[in-house]
């Protein structure tokens, strides 16, 4: 069980990397330059709503990267734009300016090519949702793992360390 565990970790890890490169080819072929790969994941999640720094961080739409610098990049390129909130000067909120729904819109485009693909593979939507409902109940387990101690420990009656 140990060493299936361990796999799907690496998997995770590798799988993030390669959809990043993915993504990177994706913008190639759409012949953007000016923005990362990172930086289109970012304001494809954004989409049509509006997020301060701190909700996008919240809710996990960077990645792990430094989402200052990353928004910064993306106001800088136009695709982004920010102003303070109304209600908390110190608040600033971003959404994604026309040439950025214009990008997103592009990449949702490629999502759709990709699930295409899927097609006539081993890749179905019924496995999706298998995986999904898996990694699901993964990040439920290392929540609960953070928050609550080692459940592990707790089930069987030890104390955790």
């Amino acid at each position: 069980m140990k060493s299936a565990y361990l796999e799907s970790i690496a998997l995770i890890e590798r799988l993030h990397r390669r959809f990043l490169d993915v993504m990177r080819a994706e913008l190639d072929r759409l012949g953007v330059q000016d923005i990362n790969n990172i930086q289109a994941l970012i304001l494809f999640n954004v989409g049509s709503d509006e997020y301060t720094v701190g909700e996008l961080t919240q809710r996990g739409y960077y990645l792990g990267t430094n989402v200052t610098y990353n928004l910064k990049k993306l106001v800088e390129c136009g695709y982004v734009t920010q102003a303070r909130s109304a209600h908390d000067r110190r608040s600033v909120r971003i959404r994604l300016t026309d040439k950025g729904m214009e990008l997103r819109k592009a990449i949702d485009g490629a999502y759709d090519r990709h699930v295409s693909a899927f097609a006539g593979t081993e890749i179905g939507a019924e496995r999706i949702r298998e995986i999904n409902d898996t990694l699901r109940a993964l990040e439920r387990f290392w929540s609960e793992f953070l928050t609550a101690g080692n459940p592990i420990a707790g089930a069987r009656g030890e104390r955790a360390a």
